[in-house]
Formats: C-alpha cells, sequence, structure tokens
C-alpha cells in the first residue's frame, strides 16, 4: 500500500529529515584520514538523539549501527568498525536515518577524505547531479519509471553504471513504504505519482561494472570488480505543478565543507 501524507504528516517528515542532515553535517566534521568508521557512527548516533530522536537503522532488522558508512568499493550498508580507519584518497558514503514523532527522514552523502582522484571526484559529482535530475521528476502525474530513467541516462551518457539490485523507496511511519524506486527505468512506466506521496531517491553509481556482491557479514555491499562507488539521498514529497519537496538537505553538509562541497 503506497501511503499519501497530510500537511501535518509531511511536517513532521520534514523535522525528521532535518534531524538527518544535520548529523550528516555534523558528521563531515570529522571525515578525515584516520579517522574509524565506528568513530562516526558515534558522532551521527549522539546527534540524532540530541534532538530527541532515534537512529532509525539501528537494530533495522539486525543491523547492529546507527549510520551505514561506506568506503570506496562498498556501495551501501557498510558496518561501522573500529577496524576500519579512513585514509588519504578515500570515499566514504554515510548514510543516515532518524525516528521522531512516528515518521523517518533518510539521506545519504558520499564525501572525499582528504584529496581524491579527480576522476573518482567526477563520479561523485555525476552521482549527485543525477539524484536531482530524478528529483526533477517527482511530480503528480510523472511515473516512478520517469524517475529512474533520469538517474539512469544522466550516469550511462558519462560512461558510469548503475547498480539494479538496490533502489529507493517511499518513506513515512515505515523506513522503507511502497514504492520501490529504481535507479533504471523506462519513461511513463510503474507506479503513478501523486501529490503526498513521499519517496526517497538514492542513485546508487559504479565506475565500473553495475554489478555487486554481499559479503560474508550480510549486509555489506561492494562492487563485483572493486572499482568506487557513489551513494547520494533525498527523502522528497511529491507535488503537484511545482518541483519536489526535499524533507531532507544537504546545507548542513555545504556548511561545514565550504569550498569542498561537492
Amino acid at each position: 500500500m503506497i501511503f499519501i501524507k497530510t500537511e501535518d504528516e509531511l511536517n513532521l517528515l520534514r523535522e525528521s529529515g532535518q534531524i538527518v542532515a544535520k548529523a550528516l553535517g555534523e558528521v563531515a566534521k570529522y571525515i578525515k584520514p584516520g579517522v574509524t568508521t565506528k568513530f562516526l557512527d558515534g558522532i551521527g548516533e549522539e546527534t540524532i538523539r540530541s534532538y530527541g530522536a532515534i537512529p532509525s537503522f539501528l537494530n533495522y532488522n539486525g543491523f547492529p549501527s546507527s549510520l551505514c558508512i561506506s568506503v570506496n568499493e562498498v556501495v551501501v550498508h557498510g558496518i561501522p568498525s573500529e577496524s576500519i580507519v579512513l585514509k588519504e584518497g578515500d570515499i566514504v558514503s554515510v548514510d543516515c536515518g532518524a525516528l521522531k514523532n512516528g515518521f523517518h527522514g533518510d539521506s545519504a552523502y558520499t564525501f572525499c577524505v582528504g584529496d581524491v582522484e579527480p576522476a573518482i571526484i567526477e563520479l561523485l559529482k555525476t552521482t549527485k547531479e543525477s539524484l536531482y535530475k530524478g528529483i526533477e521528476e517527482a511530480i503528480d502525474g510523472k511515473r516512478i519509471g520517469d524517475i529512474g530513467n533520469a538517474v539512469q541516462e544522466y550516469c550511462q551518457r558519462r560512461g558510469y553504471t548503475v547498480v539494479r539490485e538496490l533502489v529507493g523507496h517511499g518513506v513515512g511511519r515505515s523506513l522503507h513504504e511502497e514504492p520501490e524506486v529504481p535507479n533504471v527505468g523506462k519513461r511513463g512506466s510503474g507506479v503513478r505519482l501523486k501529490q503526498g506521496m513521499v519517496i526517497a531517491i538514492e542513485p546508487m553509481i559504479n565506475m565500473g561494472t553495475r554489478h555487486v556482491v554481499i559479503e560474508n557479514d550480510g549486509w555489506t555491499v561492494r562492487t563485483l570488480d572493486r572499482k568506487p562507488s557513489a551513494h547520494f539521498e533525498h527523502t522528497v514529497a511529491v507535488t503537484k505543478g511545482q518541483g519536489a519537496q526535499l524533507m531532507t538537505s544537504f546545507e548542513y553538509i555545504q556548511q561545514v565543507l565550504g569550498d569542498r562541497f561537492i
């Protein structure tokens, strides 16, 4: 079932989304060589709880941490660890969720650790740009396939590949609701978008093959060829006759990174 949100519910979703945005901004302050992903997880959880929310991911289907932190070839669902230490030239996706007043926020951003190769920075820029191409399609009367097609075409024209096994999703009282939001698609196909639907759009784009594998921990998804992958995500509300409303934001990340903001 697809839930259409009321204006009051949208306000609550926006509040949760802003908590996620602030948590990502706080984590951004500590991303540098020598920092463990476990430390970043602690920063994220502390920030989420400081706003009276709880981490959406913690214990979700058994996931052991508050953030998904995915380094280099890890696409998504990386488990924070004391043994994973960021180093110069890495990229790291931080995916964050927060639950407050019965509604979830969900967003992700891929950060550079120190100086990163220009080719990898281009991967990040293209992935982030494709997110906004998808968001442009999130208006009443369009279809889910329009979103996926916009992301797919934008990235594939630039020589990148799109992960197909993992998708965006509806967001509301549950972290993952219908409909699924793939990052590939055919225009005019799929579920019709309606005003009040809230969805997470999250391109996962690879430098090499689109194929992925799941590591033995049952969570960590990495590229088959171990080439880098980028991941950006916003939660948005579908609107009628205007651009989608962002429930989440990268503004706090931008304030921290300044001219290093991708």
